[in-house]
């Protein structure tokens, strides 16, 4: 399996004192009987070689171009190198960690959109450490936002979609306090991302008539406003625009039995109105294979649905599962909607 006209995945480095380092090198190692699509990793190769030293994998690392990554994959790990040089050690982020977590994100979505690459799979970062680097954005998914306008020169409203068989979900509000969701939710924003939600699962998952089921707010959906007036004066009347304009939306439906088996039957994705109502589903049906992908940019993007996992970096205890399902949805979307190569 491989991505959009034959071409290979962009994979970052990530927290370098995480355990995307060590899980790169486990799924390349194991590349064969998961089947994985080809990829390069954007990083320092004397770093890689050094992590798989401590794991004790037997995994050749070769520094390449991204054109070359396809015919090295099936023999070593190809890594495009970048400038910076990474010397973090497991669990220890140092002064490297940002700047090559930074500029891999970076060249990684440069290949990308200039047609070197099918998509971008992500590993994670640690945005604490990377804010004490001097990032100015307020996490990953915003940055790949920003690099896609300067690219483009056109605005982006990234949706974060967290996929699994068993279920995939969006919160319409993510990294909020939950006593600032109320002051953020809005018909206008529910109506956004019900949009985009609806347009990416036809354009990149080929399902042609989205079912999207919309979880009210409070409990109950706000038992006709007498727990919340909220469901009936924001969330229903988005719903109504979304459906006016061809959307299969319904809702608001109470949280709480949307879950289940038999009802998630009946819809494609669950749009929820903040972080962990939706999260939390997902993580328990879920936990080591649900894939993060970012809808509403020109390109796609996956990533592993967990943190950096310092506490475990360097031993390979880590499981890789949740990568290999990031690299193979990466693969399938790019080949239903290939990536944009930038304009000029």
């Amino acid at each position: 399996m491989s991505g959009a006209a034959g071409l290979p995945l962009a994979l970052t480095l990530g927290e370098p004192a995480g355990i995307g380092p060590d899980l790169t090198l486990a799924v390349w190692k194991r590349r064969v009987e998961l089947d994985l699509p080809p990829f390069y990793v954007i990083g320092d190769p004397d770093f890689y070689r050094a992590r798989a030293h401590l794991l004790g994998l037997d995994v050749p690392v070769q520094a390449v171009t991204s054109a070359q990554a396809n015919d090295t994959f099936a023999r070593s790990l190809p890594v495009v190198a970048l400038e910076t040089k990474v010397t973090a050690q497991p669990g220890k982020p140092d002064d490297s960690s940002a700047p090559a977590a930074i500029a891999s994100i970076k060249q990684a979505v440069s290949d990308v959109m200039q047609g070197r690459a099918a998509g971008v799979v992500t590993n994670p970062i640690a945005k604490s450490v990377l804010y004490r680097g001097g990032f100015a954005e307020p996490g990953h998914t915003e940055y790949l936002a920003k690099l896609a306008e300067d690219a483009t020169g056109k605005k982006y409203r990234p949706v974060m979609l967290l996929w699994s068989p068993e279920l995939a979900v969006v919160p319409v509000t993510i990294h909020l306090p939950l006593k600032d969701v109320v002051k953020e939710l809005s018909i206008d924003l529910i109506v956004e991302t019900g949009r985009i939600v609806a347009r990416d699962l036809a354009s990149r998952f080929g399902i042609a008539r989205p079912r999207i089921a919309v979880a009210g707010l409070n409990p109950h959906a706000g038992e006709e406003g007498t727990l919340g007036e909220e469901d009936l004066k924001i969330v229903a009347p988005a719903i109504a625009q979304l459906r006016a304009e061809g959307v299969d939306a319904v809702g608001p439906l109470p949280a709480d039995t949307m879950f289940h088996e038999r009802a998630r039957a009946a819809y494609d994705v669950a749009m929820c109105m903040y972080h962990d109502q939706a999260l939390i589903p997902i993580k328990t049906l879920a936990f080591d294979h649900g894939v993060n992908v970012t809808l509403g940019l020109p390109f796609v993007r996956t990533s592993p649905d967990h943190g950096t996992a310092f506490d475990i970096a360097g031993t390979g205890k880590a499981n890789p599962m949740s990568l290999v399902a990031a690299l193979q949805l990466a693969a399938r979307l790019s080949v239903a909607a290939p990536a944009l190569v930038a304009a000029k």
